[in-house]
């Protein structure tokens, strides 16, 4: 089923003159895998998003999904159990873009340090507990070790050997958040789904009974607006989520629900930063915060920052501050590597959707039906939990939480509006095992998944593409790897283009909803973050062919190709350089 401009404009269509079972507002990843969960157990559901898919947090991240060893140390045993044992299941559905890495962690003999050898030994047994490794014959061979100082070093040179005592090697998972997000996505239109980017919510509806009957919206390309109606509404829009209820004219605005963050990630070329495999550890500033340095595609990034963000939620930027914080500790740990800004050759910065917990008059608690109005925590206190939450008038909020989440996060939202459609409009709808449901490009043994992808590539190679972008295309197309390639001989490489990027760029227009440049450089394939080797030379390549396809007027592909210098500028820190 193809899923383009073309199924968009059908199924606006629709929207305009159906009702649906359920509205999704937000394109993440929570609204995703909402969405799923939805087209999978039957619904007539629809999902939007004013952006494009992903374009907000869920493209920002770091990248992992991970159960959050560091809490171990606060004894949050039970939100650790359920993060790590995730990371599986998320790899069982998505294994082509989220796969199994050991993690290395050394330790520090330094104040503020989140554990000693000791402890770290401790709290690596019971994370693989938790996460059910060592009843696992798959994952066994993932069972965690320790080292001591020297052994450290022979991995990583670079390190400091200053303070350094030892480190241990634990499992985590690395992920591609925004294919994580478009898979799913894919996978909720063939089953039946209405998805829809760059169409945004600006009124919520009701009734004469004044509950919730759906949602006018503004296509954000035509700028027509128009209602859609649906028995239930559900708000995922991530950091916009107070803004979402805002647009219910029957909801308190005088209390905000969210504390949004904002983190950012540095990338270098490895010639500059050498790190063999992802590695985790504390800042060495005793602020209580750990940092990621993880090899990916000949690049080195690094992060997080974690500051308090007011400002526009769609273009969080990088600030000085924050390439100050991480360049002064990724010398330090790194002391030969002596980075400075004129080495970042991309970047960015993405809001987390922390939440406050605190709920308004007019809403009750999801599950139990009780008010939680006046028991407000302190501004300090910001959950990294998630809150589902119904209104009185029937809007249902799911906010907060982590990508590594999402999945159980979709399953909590999904009992509740499955007992509303059952009980008030006689539904006889029934939860699915979304654990089973593998995504777009997923659909095979997630046990053997670093094999089959080998022989994806393989495969590919045999068409006369080279292993380094066979491999790329595999890894983010998985099986619909078949599809991309299955008229190479009949293509030509498009002008600046190579032929695999030629076809990647074709099926992503006719498959995954791509409209802007943006949306296949940056979301669709990462090239931006990556590439930069390549990225202006991309760039042009991309923008004709688009303006081919969709046949650009002009000043259109002029607007276009300002809109991605822009982008890239940012990526690059040009404005900071």
């Amino acid at each position: 089923m193809t899923f383009s401009m073309k199924t968009r404009t059908t199924e606006i269509e629709q929207l305009k003159t159906e009702k649906l079972d359920l509205l999704v507002i937000g394109g993440g990843i929570t609204g995703a895998g909402i969405a799923l969960q939805a087209s999978a157990a039957g619904m007539k559901n629809a999902l939007i998003d004013m952006q494009d898919f992903s374009a907000g947090t869920s493209s920002r991240s770091t990248r992992l999904v991970h159960g959050g060893i560091r809490y171990l140390k606060t004894f949050d045993v039970e939100v650790v159990a359920e993060t790590s044992q995730e990371r599986a299941a998320i790899q069982h559905i998505a294994p082509h873009v989220t796969r199994p890495k050991p993690m290395l962690m050394p330790i520090y003999d330094e104040p503020g340090t989140t554990f000693t050898m000791f402890s770290v030994k401790v709290a690596m047994d019971l994370y693989d507990r938790l996460a059910g490794i060592n009843d696992s014959d798959y994952l066994n061979k993932y069972a965690n070790y320790t080292l001591d100082k020297a052994q450290v070093l022979d991995l990583e040179p670079q390190l400091n050997s200053d303070k350094l005592v030892g480190g241990g090697v634990y499992l985590d998972y690395l992920n591609n958040d925004s294919r994580l997000v478009i898979e799913n996505i894919k996978k909720a239109h063939d089953l039946g789904g209405i998805m829809v980017s760059h169409l945004k919510a600006v009124e919520i509806l009701h009734d004469e009974t004044g509950s919730v009957r759906g949602v006018k919206v503004e296509d954000m390309i035509t700028r027509e607006q128009f209602d859609i109606l649906a028995k239930v509404v559900i708000n995922a829009a991530g950091p916009w989520s107070d803004l979402v209820k805002d647009l219910d004219d029957q909801h308190d605005a005088s209390h905000s629900q969210m504390r949004p963050t904002k983190g950012v990630h540095l990338v270098v070329d490895q010639s500059r930063l050498k790190v063999p495999q992802p590695t985790y550890f504390g800042s060495g500033t005793n602020d209580g915060r750990m940092i990621f340095t993880i090899p990916r595609d000949g690049k080195t990034y690094f992060g997080t920052t974690d500051t308090d963000y007011s400002g526009d939620l769609t273009d969080p930027k990088v600030d000085q501050d924050d390439v100050d914080y991480l360049l002064a500790i990724i010398n330090k740990k790194y002391p030969t590597a002596k980075l400075t800004i004129a080495d970042v050759e991309s970047s960015w910065a993405g809001i987390r959707p922390l939440i406050v917990e605190k709920t308004a008059e007019s809403e009750v608690d999801a599950v139990s039906g009780a008010s939680n109005a006046g028991n407000d925590t302190a501004a300090s206190a910001v959950s990294r939990g998630s809150s589902l939450k119904q209104a009185h008038d029937g809007l249902i909020t799911l906010a907060g939480g982590k990508l590594t989440d999402y999945r159980k996060m979709a399953d909590g939202a999904m009992k509740l509006i499955v007992k509303i459609l059952n009980q008030q409009f006689a539904g006889k709808f029934k939860t699915v095992d979304s654990s089973e449901i593998q995504v777009s490009g997923g659909d095979f043994d997630s046990t053997n998944a670093e094999n089959i992808l080998n022989e994806y590539v393989q495969d590919v190679m045999k068409h006369g593409i080279n292993a380094k972008e066979a491999q790329r295309l595999v890894h983010l197309f998985g099986t619909n790897y078949r599809q991309i390639i299955e008229d190479i001989d009949n293509t030509q490489p498009a002008a600046g283009l190579s032929i695999a990027e030629t076809l990647c760029l074709r099926y992503s227009l006719n498959e995954e909803m791509t409209l802007t440049p943006g949306d296949y450089l940056f979301r669709r394939t990462n090239n931006l973050l990556f590439n930069h080797d390549h990225i202006k030379d991309l760039e042009t390549g991309v923008i004709k062919e688009m303006s081919q396809y969709f046949g650009w007027s002009a000043a259109v592909t002029k607007f276009h190709q300002d809109q991605t210098d822009k982008l890239i500028s940012e990526s690059e820190l040009a404005y900071l350089k």
